[in-house]
C-alpha cells in the first residue's frame, strides 16, 4: 500500500538524485557513450578474442585505442570531428530544467509569501527604519525562490526538497495537490538523470555463447559500473577491461 509518508520519502530520494548528480550530468556532456544497449559489438568483439591474445597484444591495443581517442580530440586534426558534446545529454537537461524551473515557479506563486511592506511615510523615524531594515531582510531572504538571477535544475530541485521537507521560511505549507505535483516532477526527472548517466540497471541476452560450454551469455550494467558478462550455464563472468587513459 502507497502512502503518503512513502510518497514523500521517494519525493525526497528523487529530488537528491538531481541536486547529487547534476554535475555529473556536466561532466558527461564532454564525454562519448554507448547510445544503444546492449553496446554493440563491443562486449562480443572482446569475448571472442580474449582468449587468443596475449598480455603484450592486449596492452598495444589499450594503447592504439588511447592514442586514438587522443586523435580526435585534437583540435589540430584536419576534416569532419565529432561534436564536442553530447547532444542527447544536453537536450535532456534542457528538459529536466525547464521541467524543474517551471515547477519551483508555480509551487513558489501559491505558497511563498509576499515580502514585508516597507513603512507607510508617516510612522515616527525610529519606528519606519525599524519596519524598513526587517521589509529589506525578508526580501533577501535566501531561501526564497526568485523568478530572476539563479534558475537551474539543481537550484529548482533543491529549492523544491526543502518545501518538500517542510523546512522553516517564508512559505505556507504544502498542500497534498502541491507535494503531488512535486513528487510527479521529480519522478520524471530523476528516472531521466539515471538513465542518462547508466545508473540504472540493465541485462540483455548476448548472441554471441560462451567459450566454455556454449552456453547463453548475459550482459549486466548499472550502478555506474563497467559492464559484466555473465554465462548463466557454467557461471563463467567477464568484466570489460577499464578504460584507458588517452
Amino acid at each position: 500500500m502507497i502512502t503518503a509518508d512513502s510518497t514523500t520519502r521517494l519525493t525526497l530520494a528523487n529530488l537528491r538524485v538531481i541536486v547529487t548528480h547534476w554535475p555529473d550530468l556536466h561532466h558527461a556532456l564532454a564525454t562519448t557513450g554507448t547510445a544503444t544497449w546492449p553496446p554493440a559489438g563491443r562486449m562480443s568483439t572482446y569475448l571472442a578474442t580474449m582468449d587468443q591474445r596475449t598480455d603484450d597484444e592486449i596492452e598495444a591495443a589499450e594503447w592504439k585505442a588511447g592514442a586514438l581517442r587522443g586523435l580526435e580530440r585534437s583540435p589540430e586534426q584536419i576534416g569532419e570531428t565529432r561534436a564536442p558534446i553530447r547532444l542527447r545529454i544536453l537536450d535532456l537537461m534542457t528538459a529536466v530544467e525547464a521541467d524543474l524551473v517551471e515547477a519551483a515557479d508555480d509551487i513558489a506563486a501559491r505558497v511563498q509569501r509576499s515580502p514585508i511592506s516597507y513603512a507607510p511615510r508617516g510612522w515616527p523615524a525610529a519606528d519606519r527604519a525599524r519596519r524598513d531594515q526587517l521589509a529589506r531582510q525578508d526580501a533577501a531572504d535566501p531561501r526564497r525562490w526568485r523568478y530572476i538571477g539563479t534558475r537551474t535544475a539543481q537550484h529548482a530541485a533543491a529549492w523544491l526538497l526543502a518545501r518538500a521537507e517542510g523546512m522553516p521560511g517564508p512559505f505556507e505549507r504544502l498542500t497534498d495537490e502541491q507535494l503531488h505535483r512535486i513528487a510527479t516532477v521529480a519522478g520524471h526527472a530523476a528516472h531521466r538523470v539515471e538513465t542518462a548517466l547508466d545508473m540504472t540497471e540493465h541485462k540483455a541476452a548476448l548472441a554471441h555463447p560462451c567459450p566454455d560450454c556454449s552456453g547463453e551469455l548475459v550482459i549486466e550494467a548499472g550502478g555506474g559500473a563497467r559492464p559484466m558478462v555473465w554465462c548463466g550455464y557454467c557461471g563463467r563472468t567477464w568484466h570489460e577491461p577499464e578504460p584507458t587513459a588517452a
